[in-house]
């Protein structure tokens, strides 16, 4: 199998996993930053403003676009 082959994207192509990035850990396309790390600074009581001067990588449309699309997964995840 090649490594195109292995890439994976979700969010409309905002988040990728990729065997050569981070072990295929998910990242915001065009970055090395776990996506995990976007709910871990919310988790943790930390605002998307932080994150995002935190992160100058992401923008906040795409933060926005990453937790609309995990709640669409669990309310899809609810319905089923």
């Amino acid at each position: 199998m090649s490594a195109v082959a292995e890439v994976k994207t979700a969010a409309g192509g905002l988040v990728v996993s990729n065997p050569d990035i981070l072990g295929g850990t998910p990242v915001f396309r065009g970055t090395r930053l776990p996506v995990q790390t976007l709910f871990d600074y919310l988790a943790d009581g930390l605002s998307l403003d932080y994150f995002l001067d935190t992160f100058e990588g992401v923008t906040r449309e795409q933060a926005r676009a990453v937790l609309r699309y995990g709640w669409e997964r669990i309310a899809a995840g609810l319905a089923a």
